[in-house]
C-alpha cells in the first residue's frame, strides 16, 4: 500500500512540475512557490511527492495552474449503468 502511495505521489509531483514548466517558463521553484503563496521548501517537497505536505497546498497550486475542476472529481464515482 505504501509503495502505491509513493508512486502517486511521485506521479503527483512530476505533473506539478511539468504544469509548472508549461505554464509558467519563465518561473524559478521560488517565483511559482510565491505566485502559489507556498513556502519555497514546502513547494520543493510538493514536486518531490512528499507525503508529508497538505492536500490544500496542492488546491493553492492548482488554482494558479487553473486547473482546480478536477479536485471536485477527485472522488467521484463513475455512473454504473449495470447495476443501478
Amino acid at each position: 500500500m505504501v509503495i502505491i502511495m509513493t508512486l502517486c505521489l511521485d506521479l503527483l509531483g512530476s505533473n506539478l512540475k511539468k504544469s509548472r514548466q508549461e505554464r509558467f517558463p519563465k518561473d524559478t521553484v521560488n517565483a511559482f512557490a510565491i505566485r502559489c503563496e507556498i513556502g519555497l521548501s514546502t513547494y520543493k517537497k510538493m514536486e518531490k511527492g512528499d507525503l508529508s505536505v497538505s492536500i490544500n497546498y496542492y488546491y493553492m497550486a492548482a488554482k494558479v495552474l487553473e486547473n482546480t475542476e478536477r479536485f471536485s472529481k477527485l472522488f467521484e464515482l463513475d455512473e454504473d449503468w449495470f447495476n443501478e
